[in-house]
């Protein structure tokens, strides 16, 4: 009996893990490329990774027409975020906070747009002239640019 319920154990502890880890695996491939995208009226279509990165750290502000820059981005905690910063800004999500609040708090600057979901932040930087964000790839279509990162 106590053999039965000890493999009855293991089998529910093994289960439960084979879709635990399951789930992790299809939540990390679901947010695998992140590109940044802005309005399809910004004039530029590469950025080098320093560029991108002062831009989304707010000391860039104004793009090279002349026309001002607006910033928007997921919550810190969102996943998509979280690749963003890593994959194309080279730096962690909490750097970014940090840098944001030290704008804010001396100041000196302000912090970029907070947006919801990847829907509100398509919707915002197809609409505002001089926007940028960024979405992952599979949402990405002719109604925002991709922005090349060299």
């Amino acid at each position: 009996m106590t053999g039965n319920h000890l493999s009855s154990s293991l089998k529910c502890i093994l289960l439960a893990s084979l879709i635990f880890f399951c789930n992790v695996a299809v939540a990390g491939e679901a947010v695998k490329t992140v590109r940044p995208i802005t309005h399809p009226g910004v004039g530029v279509d590469h950025l080098s990774c320093n560029l991108l990165r002062s831009i989304f750290g707010m000391r860039l502000r104004i793009w090279q027409d002349g026309s001002p820059i607006r910033v928007f981005v997921l919550p810190d905690n969102a996943p998509i975020h979280n690749v963003f910063s890593k994959q194309q800004l080279n730096i962690f999500p909490y750097q970014l906070r940090a840098t944001w609040d030290r704008l804010t708090f001396t100041g000196t600057g302000q912090a970029p747009i907070t947006v919801q979901s990847e829907d509100e932040m398509y919707a915002l930087v197809a609409s505002t002239p001089g926007a940028i964000g960024y979405l992952s790839e599979a949402r990405i279509d002719e109604h925002v640019k991709v922005i090349h990162v060299d």
